[in-house]
């Protein structure tokens, strides 16, 4: 086989490889543009996901556990286990009052990064000062935002977030995709043109030889 197939051959494969990447990104990003749409349905639709890998973990994690019974890390595996299991059944019984106690923790969080990057930013001033107070002030009134309207907020802020990784997610997949494919096509073209012979004329059968007058 010639420089020239297999190039072509492994170019293939890799496009399509970048290929489903683009497929997979485009379904992302349509489901996260559904999700911040409908994003009462997508809170409650991350909050069932995340109890039933709750779920599916703690008793993969249990059988584990079983499978190593004798070992030092038994009982700790058992424990993690049961608590997953726990946790899990829990948020799929009760997923509204899952997505409130997460919705006030989310909050709870933006309010203390907010904090500890305003005062980081004034005790250090470092060259980027402004970005991180900025960064701080947006995190302070997220969380101010969040808990001011809990728990009516919890509604819609987990599943606004999920769509947002969904819909960032998927755009990061996309530019992978058409980048990787792009620089496929380039190698691919680079590695046609330097194989020897390409682009010098081949010589055919030798002619009959003119005879002289």
């Amino acid at each position: 086989m010639t420089t020239s197939a297999k190039a072509h051959g492994g170019a293939a494969q890799l496009n399509r490889g970048f290929g489903r990447l683009v497929a997979l990104g485009v379904l992302l990003v349509i489901a996260g543009c559904v999700g911040l749409v409908y994003a009462g349905f997508a809170t409650l639709t991350s909050m069932l996901l995340f109890g039933w890998l709750l779920l599916i973990g703690g008793v993969v994690g249990l059988l584990h556990a079983i499978q190593s019974r004798g070992t030092s890390f038994f009982w700790l595996g058992v424990i993690v286990a049961a608590l997953n299991v726990a946790a899990g059944v829990v948020i799929i019984n009760k997923p509204d009052e899952a997505a409130a106690a997460l919705t006030m923790f989310a909050a709870l969080l933006f309010l203390t990064a907010g904090l500890f990057r305003l005062v980081g930013s004034v005790v250090v001033r470092g060259p980027q000062f402004g970005w991180t107070m900025l960064l701080g002030a947006f995190d302070l009134l997220l969380g101010v935002l969040v808990l001011g309207s809990w728990p009516s907020s919890s509604q819609y802020v987990i599943g606004t977030f999920f769509s947002l990784a969904l819909l960032f997610d998927g755009l990061g997949l996309i530019a992978t995709g058409f980048g990787g494919r792009r620089i496929v096509g380039m190698v691919s073209d680079r590695l046609v043109a330097e194989e020897p012979g390409r682009g010098e004329g081949t010589e055919g059968p030798p002619g009959k030889p003119v005879q002289p007058d």
